[in-house]
């Protein structure tokens, strides 16, 4: 079996940076986070804390020689994985396994046609409330990464990031069907994400509010009745699947939505809304609760 040795992240964000906190304490120094100078200029003067630890992160430039990673995850945005793509190239060899965290349906399908040689696994994250506030990054819970591959495509590659994960105590799931998952946390996605940036809403809300949680299960109705000519059936049943989750996370807990929205940067409605009008009109399935949402939160990103 194929043993990771080396492993970088792309985007030290909240949820990157929480993982990357055990990754780093189990591989040390053959662990790295990938990024421009001005960028690890600001992380070291700065200094990066994760519940309150002090997290020394060995940061490698982007302009560096190269120094091909065994592992690269991406816990960048949607609308920076282009530019993402572009500075990992020189850190990819022939065996380097790509693990994107990124919302939506569609990173893997991009990093497959970069890298088509490579390894791209399936990947997301379920039940994490990490949130940053300057250097400070919190979470009450890790939650955990679920991935997988379709079609048993990289036996071997899964395996290898399964044994790394189990051995830098990352917390994780492989499903049977890794596509299902992934269009079941895009409905998450799609419902509480985008509810929550347009009620500037934390998760307390959906947690104590009946009308709050019906809303966003309205919304994500909406992608259960997309799924099904999509060929993935999801069902009334992956909406109450959530209900404990929702329900075990930190009150004054925030999803990435709302805080792109709080802090006036970009937000991945384009990714959810977008995606849910675009397959609305290719299958013909109504979707007039994201054709909404997209509406207004293109309007609050420029307020």
């Amino acid at each position: 079996m194929t043993t990771i040795r080396t492993a970088a992240l792309i985007g030290l964000g909240a949820i990157g940076a929480a993982y990357a906190e055990r990754l780093q304490k189990h591989l040390k120094h053959d662990f790295f986070i990938l990024a421009d100078e001005g960028r690890i200029t600001r992380y070291k003067e700065l200094g990066i804390r994760v519940n309150g630890r002090d997290s020394r992160f060995r940061y490698k430039p982007l302009t560096s020689p190269a120094e091909s990673a065994g592992l690269i995850v991406f816990g960048v945005k949607n609308d920076q994985l282009d530019e993402a793509i572009d500075c990992v190239r020189p850190f990819v060899g022939p065996e380097t396994i790509l693990l994107p965290l990124l919302n939506g349906i569609s990173s893997e399908e991009e990093l497959k046609a970069a890298f088509p040689d490579n390894p791209v696994l399936y990947a997301m994250c379920v039940g994490i409330d990490a949130q940053r506030d300057g250097r400070d990054i919190r979470y009450s819970k890790l939650g955990q990464i679920t991935f997988g591959t379709r079609a048993g495509e990289y036996p071997e590659a899964e395996a290898a990031v399964e044994q790394l994960f189990r051995d830098a105590d990352v917390p994780y799931d492989i499903p049977d069907d890794i596509w299902r998952e992934m269009w079941w946390k895009f409905m998450i996605n799609v419902g509480v994400n985008q509810t929550s940036s347009v009620l500037r809403a934390p998760y307390g809300i959906f947690q104590t509010i009946h009308s709050a949680r019906s809303w966003m299960e309205e919304v994500m109705n909406e992608v259960v009745q997309v799924s099904r000519p999509a060929g993935v059936g999801l069902n009334d049943r992956d909406i109450a699947r959530f209900r404990p989750v929702l329900d075990s996370l930190s009150p004054e807990g925030k999803t990435s939505m709302l805080q792109d929205i709080e802090h006036g940067r970009k937000t991945e409605v384009e990714y959810l809304a977008g995606k849910m009008v675009e397959l609305g009109g290719k299958y013909g399935v109504p979707v007039p609760e994201n054709e909404q949402l997209l509406k207004v939160i293109r309007i609050l990103e420029k307020m």
